[in-house]
C-alpha cells in the first residue's frame, strides 16, 4: 500500500501546494475547484517526478511552515523598509553591497529556497551560486556591513532550513 501511495503522491506537499494555488488563481472556493486542484495536484507531481531523483525524502512540516510565516513578515518589514529608502534616501547615500554567503546547505530543494527567500525578500537578490554549490552571491540594495548582512541570512534563514532538511 505505501509503494501504491508515493507511486500515486510522489511529492505529497507540493500536491497540496498545487491544490491551494489553482484554488486561489480561481477567485472561488467550489467543489469542482477543488477536485480540479487535486487533479492537478496529482497530475504534475507525477509526471515530473523522473527529473526529481534525489529529492529529500521528508522535512519537517511544523518547522518549514514556521520557516514560511518567517519568511512572509520579512518581506513585509523589507517592502516598508525599501519604500522608507526610495522616500528618504539619494542614489548617492544608498551602500550597496556584494555579499559573499558561504554555504553549510547541501541539499539543491533546500539551497534554491534559501536564494528564493534572498530573492524575494526586497533589497536583496541571488545573483550567483558558485560552481560547487558552496556559496552564494547576494546583492543588498543599502547596508552598512556585508558581513552583518551574510550572518542575518545564514542565521535567520539557512539556519532554519538546514533543521528543516534534515
Amino acid at each position: 500500500m505505501g509503494r501504491a501511495l508515493h507511486w500515486l503522491f510522489p511529492h505529497p506537499l507540493l500536491t497540496v501546494i498545487l491544490t491551494i494555488v489553482w484554488i486561489m488563481l480561481q477567485n472561488e472556493v467550489s467543489a469542482g475547484m477543488f477536485v480540479f486542484g487535486v487533479i492537478l495536484g496529482i497530475i504534475i507531481p507525477r509526471a515530473t517526478a523522473v527529473w526529481w531523483p534525489g529529492r529529500p525524502e521528508s522535512i519537517r512540516a511544523g518547522k518549514f511552515l514556521v520557516y514560511c510565516l518567517i519568511v512572509l513578515w520579512d518581506i513585509i518589514v523589507a517592502n516598508i523598509e525599501v519604500a522608507w529608502i526610495i522616500l528618504t534616501k539619494s542614489n548617492a547615500k544608498l551602500k550597496p553591497k556584494w555579499v559573499e554567503v558561504p554555504l553549510d546547505l547541501r541539499q539543491p530543494e533546500a539551497i534554491t529556497i534559501l536564494a528564493g527567500t534572498i530573492t524575494l525578500t526586497p533589497g536583496t537578490v541571488s545573483a550567483d551560486l558558485s560552481n560547487e554549490g558552496r556559496s552564494l552571491l547576494v546583492h543588498a540594495l543599502d547596508a552598512e556591513d556585508a558581513n552583518a548582512v551574510r550572518d542575518e541570512i545564514k542565521n535567520r534563514y539557512e539556519r532554519r532550513l538546514k533543521e528543516i532538511f534534515q
